[in-house]
């Protein structure tokens, strides 16, 4: 493929055409007929993305440890003419990728995350709990998918872009440490996407779809408490101890009764990070991190508040002293009406994969074995696009919500995954190196590379998603950056766990030169429709 677009560029210099200029309205009769061929690049490319897809799946890596996935992926896009910025905001595995065809032209993002689950290790293929690492992390959400989805996309316009002279860029770009929610408001803080006309985000879901408007979910604080106090021998002088793990008890006590008079739509979790060393010592350090979610940027700021004032009072309690870091936030997410609208005229063309019975088997049988209440399969029916709730419900969050304020944005999610599943658990990894990851992922970048080339030949499209943006979306809302010009990515965070499992992990990286599938390389025969284990039988 190189070959071949290198011989289009070759080509128009000797014969002195002109660089592309910006692209005009293309009919409706040759956007259909690009849109056709972008499909096929794509589907020319289904090798490529099931590759990307189970390579970065065996990689496994957690948040802001990404290091062999982006430097795989930065590969591929560097082998494919897209200059590349790595270590952007500070962050060694976040990077954007660039190709620019002409001069002027929208600046359109691509973006998905990358990071994976503790502790999910999961056979990919196989119905029931079997790590590949046992402890180790995994794929239990299904980031392994949306960069090989929108690398395909990418070059499938690319080609189209060279060859009929449509002026723009294609940036690409990783969700990095997601499930911290600390990575993209960082960048966007430092001015990543400054110069990005709009984004078209992926995520892993089952099934091919898109919204529009305030999302379901909340936006968030995350934030760790330190305390500080003075140790002591634990029965010989307990007197003059003062003990941080006390502190850290008691705001998480404080917290929890705070917890029944806040907003029902708030959210928040805590884990006790450092507790202390060991019992007959006082813990003189310990520390909590604390999730703060609610659905407005005001609420969330209310609910950060009382738990700062909550953190001091437990350390006035126990005369000890307390700071905290902002180690990251989300935005609540507000996604483009008008680009929603394209994407989904898209997805009522590409529609659902054709599923096969073994792959529903296969589905039902996961659903059975995690104790789902519907256990129907596969979904084989668009949900579609509808007008969003006035009252969105609580739940989740994502810091493409960041990115969501500052430009038009919508997220597709593509049916790379089983119908519900816990979320955030191993068994959400059991088919994101299967032939249903497959197929989903292929059904989600027929969408973006078709909704990218709207964006590209349609400025009624670019205006219609900006118009919106500026007068219905940020006209009474701004965005409200959560981060101070201190802070940092902690990009530490997760380094032990990976150093302790990478070792072992390492044995069972995919390799494509020697194997078609990573189940293939594991020895799994597709499909595994049985309920049990064969020991168990």
């Amino acid at each position: 493929m190189k070959t071949f677009i290198g011989a289009i560029v070759l080509a128009a210099m000797l014969s002195g055409t002109a660089a592309p200029s910006l692209a005009a309205s293309v009919s409706p009769a040759k956007l259909k007929a690009l849109k056709s061929e972008a499909v096929a690049g794509v589907e020319a490319r289904a090798k490529l993305s099931q590759v990307m897809n189970d390579k970065i799946f065996s990689f496994g890596e957690l948040g802001f440890q990404e290091i062999e996935t982006s430097k795989y992926i930065t590969g591929v896009l560097e082998e494919n003419g897209f200059t590349i910025q790595r270590g952007v905001s500070g962050i060694p595995t976040a990077w954007t990728a660039t190709w620019t065809n002409g001069k002027g032209g929208p600046v359109i993002a691509l973006g998905s995350d990358i990071d994976c689950i503790p502790k999910a290790s999961q056979k990919p293929g196989v119905p029931w709990h079997d790590p590949i690492v046992p402890g180790a992390p995994g794929h239990g959400e299904g980031h392994n998918s949306g960069q090989a989805l929108n690398v395909v996309a990418a070059l499938a316009v690319k080609d189209l872009m060279i060859r009929e002279g449509i002026a723009g860029t294609l940036m690409l770009w990783p969700g990095v440490a997601e499930e911290l929610v600390a990575g993209k408001a960082y960048m966007v803080r430092d001015g990543v996407f400054k110069d990005v006309d709009v984004t078209l985000f992926t995520h892993v879901g089952s099934n091919l779809q898109t919204s529009w408007g305030p999302s379901i979910g909340t936006g968030l604080v995350s934030v760790k408490y330190n305390f500080h106090g003075e140790s002591a021998h634990s029965a010989g002088a307990p007197w003059r101890g003062k003990s941080a793990l006390d502190a850290v008890e008691l705001m998480d006590m404080g917290w929890n009764m705070r917890r029944e008079h806040l907003n029902p739509s708030q959210r928040s979790h805590y884990v006790i990070v450092d507790g202390g060393d060991q019992p007959n010592v006082v813990p003189s350090e310990a520390s909590v991190w604390y999730y703060f979610r609610e659905q407005s940027f005001d609420a969330i700021k209310k609910n950060y508040e009382i738990g700062n004032k909550i953190a001091q009072a437990a350390a006035d309690m126990t005369d000890t002293r307390v700071d905290h870091m902002v180690i990251g936030t989300a935005a609540p997410r507000y996604f483009n009406r008008p680009m929603a609208e394209a994407a989904q005229a898209n997805i009522e063309i590409v529609g659902l994969p054709k599923w096969t019975e073994d792959e529903q088997a296969f589905a039902r049988a996961v659903q059975t074995n995690v104790g789902s209440t519907k256990r129907e399969g596969l979904d084989v029916k668009l949900k579609g696009l509808t007008a969003p709730d006035p009252k969105p419900e609580s739940g989740g969050s994502d810091d493409i919500g960041d990115i969501s304020w500052i430009m038009p944005t919508i997220t597709l999610n593509y049916p790379a995954n089983i119908p519900d599943l816990p979320g955030h658990h191993w068994a959400n990894a059991i088919s994101m190196a299967t032939p249903i990851a497959h197929k989903g992922v292929t059904a989600g970048s027929k969408v973006i590379a078709m909704t990218a080339l709207d964006l590209l030949t349609q400025p009624k499209l670019l205006a219609d998603a900006k118009a919106f943006f500026r007068d219905v979306q940020t006209k009474d809302q701004k965005y409200v950056p959560m981060l101070a010009a201190t802070d940092k990515p902690q990009t530490q965070i997760n380094a032990n766990i990976m150093a302790t499992y990478r070792p072992e992990m390492t044995k069972f990286y995919f390799d494509p030169d020697k194997y078609g599938t990573y189940l293939e390389q594991l020895g799994i025969a597709w499909p595994v429709t049985t309920l049990t284990p064969p020991a168990a039988k």
